[in-house]
């Protein structure tokens, strides 16, 4: 049933290396062809961290400007949830760090591991704790350096991630104005579908571990793609039905920046038109948690979200987790 907001999205920040590489790049590392990533991908570039750079340097960075953009200080935020799965280090959270260097000194601060769906976990954990714990300025980060975990031999993986933080501001929202519904899932039946096998207590970091690269992302391309879209299509639907709405009703759509046929294949099932979508996926990547919460930034900034928009969020991850989101800006 339809739901009054009790938390809204007070700023918004990015923050991606500065290092570009494109499609052309790659031919000169791995056997692939821009055509081949393009047509399978839609991608053209993504941007690569040097090797070593901590999670956490991105992760301010977006984070200092989502609170310039939300005006708030740092010493003002309650709680610093941040989605990822490539920490600076295996403990203790990266989270900690962000504190740290922000200054968010009065902060409770941790890491959420839900792969691609991290951010939009965080803004549904980060709604009931201002709910119910008092807490009234919560930082809600996604932000990844998933080139830290690829293999740069294998052309079917390597082409796809990139490197990314985005962030957002909470707080308590006005009117009708602010996040609607959340849909999170899980189903851990299929998790060799997309996982990376090393460095965990499986398969500590051994000598012999390291050199069979388990410490890289695996993955089923087609399984994962056939199980994004059908999950992705149904998470979207349940969030709007919620609310009474259909897609004909969103004004904006944002789907997790995977992979373009994924997208052009949800958006198809929901018969949702592409001028409605939000697309740059041929820019970035694959940044797993960091693809929504960036690609809310460059809409904030270009002007594109205007108050009053109805804004759709949906994404699909490692787990298998996924997750919708419908928020009023």
């Amino acid at each position: 049933m339809p739901k009054t907001p009790q938390v809204m999205i007070l700023g918004t920040g990015r923050a991606v290396p500065e290092k570009v590489l494109t499609n052309v790049d790659l031919e000169q590392m791995v056997d692939t062809s821009d055509d081949w990533i393009v047509a399978r991908t839609g991608i053209r570039q993504r941007h690569v961290a040097e090797p070593g750079t901590a999670l956490s340097t991105l992760a301010v960075e977006a984070a200092r400007n989502a609170l310039q953009s939300a005006n708030v200080a740092a010493d003002e935020i309650d709680l610093i949830i941040l989605g990822t799965v490539t920490g600076d280090m295996k403990f203790p959270a990266a989270a900690c760090f962000i504190q740290e260097k922000l200054g968010a000194k009065n902060a409770v601060a941790f890491d959420l591991s839900a792969a691609c769906s991290g951010f939009l976990y965080g803004l549904q954990i980060a709604e009931g704790m201002m709910a119910n714990s008092g807490y009234r300025r919560v930082l809600v980060l996604g932000a990844e350096v998933l080139t830290s975990m690829v293999n740069w031999q294998d052309r079917d993986t390597c082409v796809l991630f990139g490197d990314g933080a985005g962030a957002v501001v909470l707080g308590q929202a006005v009117g009708d104005r602010g996040l609607l519904q959340t849909c999170l899932r899980t189903d851990g039946a299929h998790t060799g579908l997309l996982y990376n096998p090393g460095c965990g207590s499986v398969n500590p970091p051994t000598v012999e571990n390291v050199q069979a690269r388990l410490h890289s992302i695996r993955m089923e391309g087609k399984e994962v793609f056939r199980h994004a879209v059908t999950s992705m299509t149904e998470a979207l639907k349940e969030v709007l039905d919620r609310e009474g709405l259909g897609v004909e009703d969103l004004d904006l759509l944002i789907p997790h920046q995977a992979n373009l046929r994924i997208i052009e294949a949800v958006v198809k099932r929901c018969k949702i038109a592409m001028d409605k979508v939000y697309v740059n996926v041929d820019r970035y990547g694959n940044t797993s948690a960091a693809s929504i919460p960036i690609a809310l930034d460059e809409l904030r900034r270009s002007g594109e979200l205007k108050e009053g928009a109805l804004v759709g969020m949906v994404t699909f991850g490692a787990g298998f987790t996924w997750a919708a989101g419908l928020v009023r800006i």
